[in-house]
């Protein structure tokens, strides 16, 4: 059989689902985000002075644990030499998500998907990917018949989405404006 008829893996065919999920969330984000009237106002800001220190310390968190995420990862993986307990993987992995919600939330019913601005551009593309690959991570972690790379290479996406939400969101407000809160 040549390689044009080769069949994929079984494996490989298990992603298509989560794989579909996550691009038709990631795409119904951004659409909603664009189509939607930008309200100026989504959530309180109970401890913060506006919104926008809000996202960018809730963003800070959610990226630190995400680092979190990472080294626990390694350690489950025997990368480390280290034993981390997989619930700490877990529960920073939990918490750093429930951390962009308020964040993704206020972005998409307060100000919308925006392309004006380069990097607000890229920070609500990177926003819409963030919780597509989420999604599609969250969905094969239970396809036991998933090649091996899958969780590597989904996290990995998962954790420079994150890394570039920071970058156009949080280093750019920590280094035009200052550490406010």
């Amino acid at each position: 059989m040549t390689a044009l008829h080769h069949r994929p893996a079984r494996g490989a065919v298990s992603l298509l689902v989560p794989l579909l999920a996550g691009g038709v969330l990631m795409v119904a984000l951004g659409v909603y985000g664009r189509v939607h009237a930008p309200t100026g106002f989504a959530v309180g800001v109970a401890g913060f002075s506006a919104a926008l220190p809000m996202k960018v310390w809730l963003t800070t968190a959610s990226a630190a644990l995400a680092v979190v995420q990472v080294v626990s990862a390694l350690s489950m993986w025997g990368k480390l030499g280290v034993d981390i307990p997989a619930g700490v993987h877990r529960w920073s992995g939990r918490l750093a998500f429930l951390l962009t919600i308020p964040v993704a939330f206020h972005c998409l019913y307060a100000l919308g998907l925006q392309y004006d601005v380069p990097r607000v551009m890229v920070h609500s593309l990177l926003g819409c990917f963030f919780y597509g690959v989420f999604t599609t991570k969250m969905l094969a972690l239970r396809k036991e018949d998933a090649p091996g790379w899958t969780l590597p290479v989904i996290g990995g996406l998962v954790f420079a989405a994150l890394v570039g939400l920071w970058l156009t969101s949080s280093f750019w407000f920590f280094t035009a404006v200052g550490l406010k809160v």
